[in-house]
Formats: structure tokens, sequence, C-alpha cells
């Protein structure tokens, strides 16, 4: 029995290798990275046959700014020179994959749905699931033809600081970052506030994936986000620190056909303006404001 709706934006390897045998018109981008708290690189060499290389903190966000934030969205001229570079088509299904859990790989899935790509999807469990299922892979570098695709800023929900302050009392804010950073409290001489934005509920995007790396089974999801009244009822909004976080939880919603707004500044924005209420603590209904 499938999922149609997780298919929509989630693809096994197994599903991905038998669109790629089928004929399926079919584009993968793999989303290389350093990462910002060890350094170490996320590519090892190896890639999946004809994939793109891209990389995750150069094509998927602008320089950082005090409004926009640490990882603000890419300028869309900017972005669609290097969709055609990519040889980037509107009737191809994209299917995007990273190497760590798909933080990477959803930022640039999210990415290239608000650019107006019509169907963008991840692969569950990224280029890891990939090797699990022992299905090829090559050191050779894809050289795609260009393409003249056109694209089109704005075609995701995106929220800004005043609403997702409404959001988080009309509807539903989640805080995508790890629960420590959403608790918040003392910081250092000259660092931004810790907390988060008042009435946002934490819901740590690690939480949804398992050990393995690959997205929580359907109904696991339903009840994880259930609980946090992100139901289908009430409209829903996420942020994280700079964009990332988010985007993977906006993924994950999508998974169980939860439709969420991003605010891509996120925290790092929204403490740009020291007039903004930060709270601090692990229970929203109690949370002191700082």
């Amino acid at each position: 029995m499938t999922d149609a709706q997780r298919e929509t934006v989630l693809l096994t390897p197994v599903q991905l290798q038998a669109m790629r045998a089928s004929g399926a018109d079919v584009t993968v981008i793999a989303v290389h990275s350093i990462n910002p708290y060890t350094g170490q690189p996320s590519f090892k060499g190896k890639r999946i046959e004809g994939a793109i290389d891209t990389q995750a903190y150069e094509d998927f966000q602008s320089p950082s700014t005090l409004e926009g934030g640490q990882r603000p969205l890419p300028e869309i001229a900017m972005l669609e020179m290097k969709a055609r570079a990519w040889g980037l088509r509107r009737e191809s299904t994209i299917v995007i994959y990273d190497a760590d859990r798909s933080m990477t790989a959803a930022r640039a899935w999210w990415v290239l749905r608000w650019a107006g790509l019509p169907d963008v999807r991840v692969l569950d469990g990224g280029f890891p699931a990939w090797l699990a299922a022992d299905l090829p892979v090559t050191e050779a570098v894809s050289r795609p033809t260009p393409s003249d695709i056109t694209l089109k800023a704005g075609q995701m929900a995106e929220i800004g600081p005043g609403e997702a302050l409404r959001l988080a009392v009309d509807g539903v804010l989640l805080d995508a970052r790890i629960r420590p950073n959403y608790i918040g409290g003392a910081s250092l001489p000259g660092q931004p506030p810790r907390g988060h934005i008042p009435h946002a509920l934490s819901a740590p995007a690690p939480d949804n994936v398992t050990d393995y790396g690959n997205f929580t089974d359907t109904e696991t999801l339903k009840e994880m986000y259930r609980a946090l009244g992100a139901d289908g009822h009430k409209p829903v909004g996420v942020y994280c620190g700079a964009g990332m976080s988010a985007a993977h939880t906006v993924l994950a919603l999508a998974s169980i056909g939860i439709d969420a707004a991003m605010y891509p500044g996120s925290w790092s924005a929204w403490v740009s303006d020291p007039t903004r209420p930060v709270a601090t603590g692990a229970d929203p209904a109690r949370a002191a404001l700082g």
C-alpha cells in the first residue's frame, strides 16, 4: 500500500531508481555542504549517477543581512541563472538529496518550489539510504544541458515577523530548532538574545527523522504534529534559526498533507530588532518575556 501524499514530496531510493529505470523524466540534484559546526565536507567523492552538484550555502541563499537574517532567500535572477546552468525544466520531476538527514535538501526543495518549479521532491534518507539500498554510484561529474527555464519568486507561503507573532496566538507557530535554543536563557555579552517568539511551540526538526536519517512514518508524523495543534484546522507557520530546519519541518508537514508557511529570516532576523519580544522557558504558556 502506497502513501500517495507522502510520495508527492518524498521518494525512497527504490522508488527513485524505479522511476529512472522506467524512463521517466527525472532530474537529480545533489546538495553538498560544509558542516558549519565541524567544518567537515558532506561530499565524499561519489554521487548518484547523473546527479547535478550544488552547494547548500551558496546556491540556495543570499549573503546574510540584518533584516533578512543569516540565510536570506536567494535573488531570483541569480537562482534562475543557476537553474538554467543545471538544466532544470518544468516538465521534469526534480529529486534532491544530501548526506545529512535531508536538512540541506529540504532547504533546496523549499527554495525551488518557492521559485515556481512544480514537481520537486526529496530523496528520503538521502545518500546514506541510497548506499544502504546498494544502488549504483559514480565519481563522474554530470554535465547537464543548459535550459531556458524562467523562475518566479513567491510560490511558497511566507510570513514575516508580524505575521509570525500573530500566528503564534491565532494559529500554530512551530519553532524547529533544537529544544535548548528554544528554551533560551542568558546570552554572552555582545551576542543576540536567546529564547523564542512568544507563544511559539517547540518542534525540533530532528524529531522528523529516525535514527537512520529517513523521515519517520506518516502516522507518527501526524500524531506528533496533531499534538501541537497542526492538524489542518488552524493556519501553521514555522521558523528556526535561519530558515534551514524550518524548511525541513515544512517538508515533513507537506508529507502528511498539512500546508505551512515559513518565516525565512527566522530567529536570526527576529532578534535583529531589539524591540521584538523574546520569551524563555520550556512552557510556552508560562514563558517569561526578556
